[in-house]
């Protein structure tokens, strides 16, 4: 299913009645997001499909860990793989764009970075796949990408497009000249989290001496600007009975593991990280009780294209 700039990896069979796609932009992004969903549902049966963006080359990584690697891409990419196996994943597919960075760093300059790729492109490769997974569900981030690194806004804004394009006629209608046929998933969910939790850390952390503006390996994780932003959460997934398959996923990106969930004991990070929250964008939910399921009122469909 390989297409140009894009490089697709199957590990197990794809031809099942349910399908959910995730559209992110880096290794980790979800192994240390929405990890215990993805687990939720392959356990179902589900065929989860993982898109990633860049291989993480703008990341840092302790030089030690880097021997028998020709890159920081290369590393992460095989920890990707690593994560797949307790995902229980049914594809991993490469968009192959470079790591921009964070916002306002050099990387954002590279012509091969995502940040510079025309939004129409990164839309018309995850359309592509779209149409030849043929997702009844599709997640991405939320518009402000969660923390605002200008990868994550950028997959959100190209998922958003694809999700509205894979269905239409008059879009990349090159595909449909070279076999594919048009689709529109039926659920569009954006990832979400907490503030009372970012806020509470807001409060806190000065009074261990770090400043919430400026946190993480690099500085550049600004908390106070997170935790202003409001976003509605409509769906709770449980997750808790996935934490010992969530942790050895995590554990295999070695070198991006956060020092902090080091050090958490196993039973407060399984109270704090007990849900993944979603907010669900189409069909736009009218209020009422969360869901408990992204595939609530989802109907079947034709299966997917081979792969």
């Amino acid at each position: 299913m390989n297409i140009p700039g894009t490089e697709s990896i199957i590990f197990k069979d794809t031809n099942a009645n349910r399908r959910l796609l995730l559209a992110f932009a880096h290794p980790d992004d979800e192994a240390f997001g929405p990890a215990g969903t993805i687990i939720h549902y392959a356990r179902q049966g589900v065929a989860v499909h993982y898109v990633c963006a860049t291989r993480g080359e703008a990341g840092s990584v302790d030089p030690h860990l880097l021997e028998g690697y020709a890159s920081i891409g290369e590393l992460r990419t095989e920890e990707m793989k690593c994560a797949a196996g307790p995902l229980e994943l049914a594809g991993l597919h490469l968009l192959n764009y470079r790591d921009s960075g964070m916002e306002n760093t050099p990387d954002n300059q590279h012509p091969a970075s995502l940040f510079q790729a025309p939004l129409e492109e990164v839309a018309e490769r995850i359309t592509r796949l779209i149409r030849q997974i043929r997702p009844q569900v599709v997640c991405t981030f939320d518009p402000t990408g969660g923390y605002f690194h200008p990868d994550h806004i950028k997959m959100h804004h190209a998922t958003r497009l694809a999700f509205h394009a894979a269905g239409q006629l008059d879009h990349f209608a090159h595909q449909l000249e070279q076999g594919l046929a048009v689709y529109r998933p039926q659920k569009l969910y954006y990832t979400t989290f907490s503030r009372w939790f970012l806020k509470l850390m807001v409060k806190v952390l000065p009074l261990f001496g770090q400043d919430p503006a400026a946190l993480g390996r690099n500085k550049d994780i600004n908390l106070r600007r997170m935790a202003d932003v409001e976003q509605r959460a409509t769906t709770r997934i449980n997750i808790s009975p996935y934490f010992a398959a969530r942790k050895e996923a995590a554990q295999c990106y070695v070198s991006q593991l956060p020092a902090i969930r080091r050090r958490f004991p196993d039973f407060l990070s399984n109270w704090l990280y007990r849900y993944d929250l979603y907010s669900r964008v189409i069909p736009e939910f009218e209020g009422g009780r969360l869901e408990d399921d992204l595939f609530d009122g989802v109907s079947g469909q034709d299966g997917p294209e081979k792969i």
